[in-house]
């Protein structure tokens, strides 16, 4: 049965951030991650993982500036001594909540993101992280939700991990993504899955639980176990009515978020 755990940053957003994280744990989750691993100081965040019995699944690295449209900057050509601070700062924040995943976002091709340029950042950070045990690991976001993202397909992503060539680079497998940008869903877990470090999960039209939409997830599921994976399986979802009552989910599809 795969681990769950709650995006805090889609989940229980009706709480402060900090909050978030009982809230998760009374729920059922024994995992979380979010986008923002500086949204509070790190010394609050560890408290509360510890004092939830929460694991830290993953956190993105700095992305630039959110408000003026940035999504990301390992791609980004210029702003690779920007990008190797995002990589220590992610590193001594993995370090002290336990994390063993991060998230490098691309950036957007109108803001002149390149092959070259990722490539180059993420043999950076696959060299910084070296023997901490600590994975980079890269993401294909549609178009749809974020226009102009850099890396669109996992066959692309495929490539690029295979270009760095590090073991401690991975992909993180968003089935809500690959469903609006190449659908054929069950069969990229077979194909792609033995990259997957990190799987992530939402219904495609909306972006809802996973309980309803294009995608049978009871059936996904046991395509993921099958494969062999350990890692975890994020809910970065939008509740339709409210986190709570949205996490009948997970007993409708016979799984537990624990």
């Amino acid at each position: 049965m795969p681990r769950f755990a709650a995006n805090l940053s889609f989940l229980f957003t009706e709480l402060p951030f900090l909050d978030r994280f009982e809230a998760a744990a009374k729920a059922g989750f024994k995992a979380v991650e979010y986008l923002n691993p500086f949204e509070a100081p790190k010394a609050e965040i560890v408290a509360r993982l510890k004092g939830n019995g929460l694991t830290q699944a993953l956190f993105n690295m700095a992305h630039g500036d959110w408000t003026k449209g940035e999504r990301g900057m390992s791609a980004i050509p210029g702003r690779e001594a920007e990008f190797e601070k995002a990589v220590a700062a992610a590193l001594d924040m993995a370090l002290a909540t336990g994390c063993k995943r991060m998230f490098a976002m691309a950036g957007l091709r109108h803001h002149g993101a390149t092959r070259a340029a990722y490539v180059a950042n993420l043999n950076t950070a696959t060299r910084m992280l070296d023997g901490s045990g600590i994975d980079v690991i890269i993401e294909p976001i549609n178009t749809r939700d974020i226009p102009g993202y850099f890396l669109n397909t996992t066959g692309e992503a495929r490539s690029i991990i295979h270009e760095v060539g590090a073991p401690n680079i991975g992909l993180q497998f968003d089935l809500y993504h690959r469903q609006i940008m190449e659908g054929d869903v069950a069969m990229a877990i077979k194909e792609f899955g033995a990259l997957a470090r990190h799987y992530q999960i939402a219904s495609p039209p909306d972006r809802g639980e996973p309980d309803d939409g294009e995608l049978n997830y009871r059936y996904l599921f046991k395509l993921i176990d099958e494969s062999g994976f350990k890692g975890f399986v994020g809910c970065e979802y939008k509740p339709r009515k409210g986190t709570v009552e949205g996490l009948k989910w997970a007993k409708a599809l016979g799984v537990s978020l624990g």
